[in-house]
């Protein structure tokens, strides 16, 4: 797939800036050009004065939230590849990536994002949101500036992710920090701060979030509901419901930026940056727990989580019911995008992400047990058999039923309607290169038949339930081993890692009755630090597979990032026979040509460095 289907275009920073001046500029330079001239001047500060122009800032900040909708980044991992040769996620993945051609990159996007927000930060207190009532004005003016608060800090974590690393004088740095809106003179020349004190300030921006902000957005029934301090302003149930009550819900809200701080602190409590980031694993598991004891810990579990995307009757009436497992998420769409380009081409799509086998063999046997385990069951001539339900689920593979068709990704192996389009030999320019097609994330009640074509809704998550229960397990395994709860939080890494597996189906038979033996392969993890550990990191990328964390995951972990992706080649033993069995063939697909040596930690834009002296690059950039 290539990017250029996804990225909307970036604009560089200062070119913003002198949009801004030029319209004070016009605005006021009408004289020669309207009449009356008075009538038509417009002034930056014109913002105080016209909310809706002024909220015009903090949407353009939403808009430039960094959140992607489809698999893009997991094609450069060893988790998948594209058939889109065009892709700049393969052509970085196989040798092209660098400071000046980086797919990765969130440079121009999160500081246009955090120019936008400080901007509107500086005027909030000043516009007129509701200046004859009190107290919807103090609340809109709470509201918004806790949004913009969280906001940026999303914008910084990304920058961090993609950005940080260590420069040549073995310091490990972030990016330039800018808590006030720049204009024209503005010296643009900043160094990196610190990693650490970019860390503190995405802390504070959120402490100041999670202050302003409620929990969730929700309506209320009674003044008795109503914060004390917006009922000593006066407020009443509706003025209260107006600004802060269900039609908000997917606004930045207190949960969400209790969420992000919990994100950022995983990250910079990993390997790759802990030694010098001031965050300890202790702190990052607590402040993941924070999030999840809202929910009761693992009891609030959502059953259906892993596969939310199913969930037909909650998508549908997502706009009065809320999704479980969603923390933060966009608003509901109407769409067929996605199917479109991952339906296998049978069912008239472009068959785009292919899952590797990598990833297929990190799903272990529905006994738990990984299938290099000699106790596993694995038979390598019946390779999907007894597998973790997840596999099913997330990844179509040969004879797979998707669509109400079987799917037949052999070589020169027709399917029940004697098409052979979907093999190996990459007819068409859309069948699987690996031998699997991607399941999770579609709705199979979507046609794209040119025929039939229709669309379904579908949910977007910015940060689900599951994504913070992983991290609390791999903080707190980290911090104190799978079994240790000093903080009394009520669970521990390994509870969490059970009731994921459970609700995976993991040592359970078809009926769903436990296996007698149990979940014997989680509880050798459970003596084992490192084992667990190992355990987590592939319950997460299995989790969280096609949602693109895969690449960011690996370098924080300080893995390798070059690891070579297989495939699954199969065809008949013998050809001439209708009922012949199957052979099944591990075969390579795609070299990853990574330098580890530098390429954990990601670039500086070249021309950036270029352009201001101050900008130190990261090492072997």
């Amino acid at each position: 797939m290539s990017t250029k289907q996804y990225k909307r275009p970036l604009i560089s920073l200062s070119f913003i800036i002198c949009q801004l001046l030029v319209c004070a500029v016009l605005f006021c330079s009408c004289d020669d050009m309207f009449s009356p001239a008075e009538e038509n001047k417009r002034q930056l500060e014109d913002l105080t004065e016209e909310s809706a122009y002024a909220h015009g800032l903090l949407i353009f900040a939403y808009e430039r939230l960094p959140y992607v909708r489809t698999t893009q980044s997991d094609v450069a991992t060893d988790d998948a590849v594209t058939n889109d040769y065009s892709s700049n996620f393969l052509n970085m993945a196989t040798g092209t990536w660098a400071s000046d051609n980086n797919p990765m990159t969130q440079w121009d996007n999160c500081k246009h994002g955090i120019q936008y927000a400080n901007l509107f930060l500086s005027i909030v207190e000043k516009v007129k949101w509701a200046p004859s009532a009190v107290s919807k004005q103090q609340m809109f003016i709470d509201r918004m500036k806790g949004e913009a608060f969280g906001l940026r800090a999303v914008f910084y974590y990304f920058l961090l992710q993609a950005h940080g690393g260590y420069a040549d004088d073995g310091q490990l740095y972030g990016v330039p920090l800018l808590t006030a809106a720049e204009d024209g003179s503005s010296d643009f020349n900043q160094p990196r701060a610190t990693f650490a004190d970019c860390v503190k300030q995405c802390f504070a921006d959120c402490d100041s979030a999670i202050a302003l902000l409620p929990d969730h957005y929700e309506d209320i029934n009674s003044e008795d509901e109503i914060p004390a301090k917006y009922r000593a302003l006066g407020a009443n149930a509706s003025g209260y419901n107006l600004v802060f009550g269900k039609k908000a819900k997917n606004l930045m809200s207190g949960q969400a930026a209790e969420a992000v701080k919990a994100q950022i602190a995983l990250l910079a409590a990993s390997p790759a940056f802990r030694d010098q980031s001031g965050v300890t694993s202790a702190e990052a598991a607590t402040l993941c727990a924070n999030v999840l004891k809202r929910i009761d810990g693992v009891s609030g579990l959502d059953n259906n989580g892993h596969t939310w995307y199913k969930n037909k009757t909650k998508i549908d009436n997502s706009t009065t019911t809320e999704i479980p497992e969603m923390i933060w998420r966009e608003d509901r769409s109407q769409d067929n995008s996605q199917e479109k380009e991952n339906f296998p081409p049978t069912l008239y799509g472009n068959g785009r992400v292919n899952p590797s086998q990598n990833l297929v063999d990190a799903f272990p046997m529905v006994n738990g047990r990984p299938i290099t385990d000699s106790q596993s069951g694995y038979d390598p001539e019946n390779p999907y058999a007894n597998r973790d339900p997840r596999l099913s689920e997330y990844i179509i593979y040969h004879g797979a039923t998707f669509h109400k068709t079987v799917i037949s990704t052999g070589f020169e192996i027709p399917n029940e309607d004697g098409e052979t389009l979907d093999n190996l030999d990459n007819q068409r320019g859309s069948s699987t290169r690996s031998g699997y097609y991607l399941r999770k994330l579609l709705r199979e009640d979507v046609n794209v038949s040119p025929s039939s074509n229709s669309s379904q809704h579908h949910i977007y998550p910015r940060i689900r339930y599951t994504e913070i229960f992983l991290a609390y397990a791999e903080a707190a395994n980290d911090a104190w081993g799978p079994d240790a709860d000093p903080t009394g939080v009520g669970f521990t890494a390994y509870d969490v890692i059970k009731a994921i597996r459970n609700r995976a189906g993991i040592a359970k038979d078809e009926i769903g009755a436990a296996l007698p033996e149990g979940d014997a392969y989680l509880e050798e993890c459970k003596a084992d630090k490192a084992k667990m550990t190992d355990l987590i990191r592939n319950e997460r990328r299995i989790e969280l597979c096609f949602e693109n964390k895969r690449f960011w995951d690996l370098r924080r972990w300080q893995m390798p990032l070059d690891e070579g992706v297989k495939g699954m080649k199969i065809q008949k033993v013998d050809p001439d026979k209708e009922d012949s069995p199957l052979k099944y063939t591990i075969i390579e697909v795609e070299d990853r040509k990574y330098d580890n040596s530098y390429q954990l930690y990601g670039p500086l834009p070249k021309g950036e460095v270029l352009k201001w002296s101050s900008l130190l690059q990261n090492k072997g950039w």
